[in-house]
């Protein structure tokens, strides 16, 4: 009977008679490394999908189960980056809080000196109440409303008060003058601070321009904002403020055959002041220029509009990703801790207290309330972490827009089983997102996601800012890492 240590010992000599040992081994007999997968559980699986994203800047997540609290992986969890338009969840949660849901903003007519025969005897004041959603169908009510009231002659001025909040340019001063979405921002807002521009060529060569309030049911011209036509190709749009009117020209070869914008208002107290004076007139109250009202005397209230509810307002905000209504929302709960913001920079900063001690959000540190300013920075743990606390709560879910998941093509993908609502924000090389996944199998999940190639942000003149070259690339390849992290999140932590 043949020994096992002489079987192997003669297998081995077969082996080396053989070719099979002849040469070196083509390749090495040392275990070979495998590619780890991005569905690989913990830090090397989603080490190996960011490193395969390629993505020139900064990328950094976290993700946590909400019922739990624990953080199932991260990477660069502290570390700030400028959230973009995702700051709104935070004003969000932070106007919720101070506010409450059920809060109203409230536009006022008032007049002083008493109300007599139809005649007001003193001044007429349209009071701002920092309501961001004012629009010229809202005046139109108010002007209705003062003539339903038997009011036909004003003796004294028409005054216009901004005062419930600070007078701010433009959110971002860092934004090319033209673009709509960095209004000014005041006490009083009208149309979200934006005039409606249009061109339509004339007879005879010329263009014919309109300045206007327009919404589909009015559309009163103004005269605080103003344009005019100007023979070159570049810049397009050039701005200037004088005795408190918007003066604006524009390239006439930039204006093909027609079309029309919405410029940004700088002087919101003007132009609502304006636009009123338009629509009192329609119903037989002839009003004198607006003036600006530096203060609210004691006055009589004559009629008055509320807003939608703040839960309302918040949905809309966060759906569109209005910067106005950030700012206004957020300025407002910040005078309503008792601390009147001087600037948005100030207010930012009392609603980084806030987070601070409702939150834990030490490393976030927001210059305003909408994300527009790029010195904004967050970290992706602190708002995994303040998602966790809101999720248990039950608040601001139910606020967020759902996130479409896409095919390769960028098409929406029907019936997916990943369900996420969520908090998008993009700027130029700048791209997040932040909010909640239900997985497959009803697992949920909070996490965040940062993305930026600062350096090259950094380098776009101010005049290329709207939509400088390559910005578009970018974020299409990190809203592509975006989709690839929550599919990963739904396979390894949702199954």
């Amino acid at each position: 009977m043949t020994s096992r240590r002489t079987f192997l010992l003669s297998g081995l000599a077969a082996l080396a008679g053989s070719s099979a040992l002849a040469n070196a081994p083509a390749v090495s007999l040392r275990p070979v490394a495998r590619r780890v997968s991005s569905l690989a559980a913990g830090a090397d699986g989603l080490k190996a999908l960011l490193a395969r994203a390629n993505l020139p800047g900064q990328a950094v997540c976290a993700v946590a189960d909400v019922k739990t609290g624990k953080l199932l992986e991260s990477s660069g969890q502290a570390e700030a980056l400028p959230p973009a338009s995702v700051a709104k969840a935070l004003t969000a949660l932070y106007a919720l809080d101070v506010l409450g849901a059920d809060h109203r903003f409230e536009t006022r007519i008032l007049a002083t000196g008493g109300v007599a025969g139809g005649i007001v005897k003193g001044d007429l004041i349209l009071a701002g109440g920092g309501d961001p959603m004012l629009n010229t169908d809202h005046l139109a009510l108010l002007a209705k409303a003062l003539k339903n009231a038997g009011v036909r002659e004003v003796r004294g001025r028409f005054l216009v008060w901004d005062g419930a909040l600070p007078a701010v340019k433009t959110i971002d001063p860092g934004q090319p003058d033209h673009v709509g979405y960095s209004p000014a921002v005041s006490g009083i807002a009208l149309n979200f601070n934006r005039v409606h521009f249009e061109w339509k060529r004339a007879s005879g060569g010329g263009w014919a321009i309109t300045m206007d309030a327009r919404t589909e049911k009015y559309r009163p011209e103004v005269v605080n904002a103003q344009m005019k036509i100007a023979s070159r190709s570049g810049p397009v749009y050039t701005y200037a403020e004088k005795a408190g009117v918007d003066h604006w020209t524009v390239a006439g070869k930039a204006l093909g055959k027609g079309g029309s914008r919405w410029l940004p208002v700088r002087n919101p107290a003007a132009y609502a002041g304006d636009v009123f004076r338009t629509l009192a007139r329609a119903n037989g109250i002839k009003l004198d220029k607006a003036k600006s009202a530096k203060s609210l005397p004691q006055s009589q209230l004559l009629a008055r509009h509320h807003s939608p509810p703040l839960d309302v307002m918040l949905k809309a905000m966060l759906k569109y990703s209005n910067n106005l209504m950030a700012e206004m929302i957020g300025m407002s709960a910040t005078a309503a801790r008792g601390s009147r913001p001087a600037s948005l920079k100030a207010s930012a900063a009392e609603m980084n207290r806030w987070a601070a001690g409702k939150y834990g959000m030490s490393g976030t540190r927001l210059v305003d309330h909408s994300g527009l300013g790029e010195a904004s920075r967050m970290t992706p743990g602190d708002l995994t972490g303040a998602l966790v606390a809101a999720y248990r709560a039950g608040r601001l879910k139910p606020l967020l827009k759902p996130f479409r998941m896409r095919d390769a093509k960028g098409g929406i993908v029907k019936g997916h089983p990943i369900k996420v609502a969520a908090k998008t924000g993009t700027l130029n090389f700048v791209s997040g997102l932040g909010g909640f996944m239900t997985a497959a199998d009803g697992t949920e999940l909070a996490f965040a996601i940062f993305t930026a190639d600062q350096k090259t942000r950094a380098r776009i003149p101010r005049a290329q800012r709207e939509r400088p070259k390559g910005a578009r690339g970018w974020n299409r390849r990190a809203k592509k890492l975006q989709q690839q992290l929550i599919e990963r999140w739904g396979a390894v932590y949702g199954s």
